[in-house]
């Protein structure tokens, strides 16, 4: 398995996929599937050749034909999975497993968003790790990186906790919507200051805007929405508190 970034990412962009099965619990089609380095044509085959025969990977699969249309969400669940990779890995926070779209022809259902599978504990999800105040800290940063993504549906088990001792946030095609859409189980912080490190870096996307890749995934609405969203969360510098108890996603986990 490849723990190297780059190179994982350039295996996502260029390998072959073969699907390995459906992703249970999945309202959408959602499929595992390993990636390997192989012989591929037209652009991709000089950027292929880097591999050199090394290791394969399993990534999950999310083919836009198999998106399910939501009354209240725009179409392209796939794009927002990648930007919101794109942003995670631009404040510097890694907490989203590095994620591709994908166009061509080499991907078994068309194309859709390829993310590295994350081995992880799958008796743990935010309500068994809330309970270790040890993963407070990294639990802070996803509350806080669900506030400027406006996270529709961050669910328990959208917080995994990888083998590698780190937690991580997947299922992320929910966001990046422009109208207040936040729908979460991580309440347990709310009233608390937000820490200076994560009020910095969301301050450098409120004065900076959107990092480039972004401008591909998202519309300019969606990138002012983000902008705004950052600047209100530097501005009040705690997390919020839902004194509605309505905004929770269903199930829970």
């Amino acid at each position: 398995m490849r723990t190297d970034s780059a190179a994982t990412l350039s295996l996502l962009r260029c390998g072959e996929v073969e699907v390995l099965g459906r992703m249970p619990w999945s309202s959408n089609a959602t499929l595992l599937v390993e990636i390997r380095p192989g012989t591929v044509t037209g652009d991709r085959e000089h950027a292929a050749a880097g591999h050199g025969g090394a290791d394969c990977l399993r990534a999950v699969y999310k083919p836009r034909r198999g998106e399910r249309p939501l009354w209240d969400f725009p179409d392209g669940l796939d794009r927002r999975e990648v930007a919101a990779y794109e942003l995670s890995s631009w404040l510097g926070w890694d907490i989203v497993p590095e994620t591709v779209l994908r166009d061509d022809e080499g991907l078994p259902f068309g194309a859709g968003s390829l993310q590295r599978f994350v081995d992880f504990d799958a008796e743990q999800h935010y309500f068994t790790l809330v309970e270790d105040q040890g993963r407070h800290d990294a639990l802070r940063t996803i509350c806080c990186f669900d506030l400027v993504v406006n996270s529709a549906d961050r669910k328990g088990g959208h917080c995994l906790a990888g083998d590698d001792g780190r937690l991580w946030a997947v299922d992320n095609g929910l966001t990046f919507h422009c109208d207040a859409k936040l729908r979460t189980v991580i309440w347990e912080f709310g009233g608390q200051p937000i820490p200076d490190r994560l009020v910095a870096d969301l301050r450098r996307l409120a004065e900076e805007g959107p990092p480039p890749p972004l401008h591909a995934l998202l519309s300019s609405a969606e990138r002012r929405a983000l902008v705004r969203r950052a600047a209100a969360v530097v501005g009040r510098r705690a997390f919020p508190v839902d004194h509605s108890g309505r905004r929770y996603p269903w199930p829970l986990v």
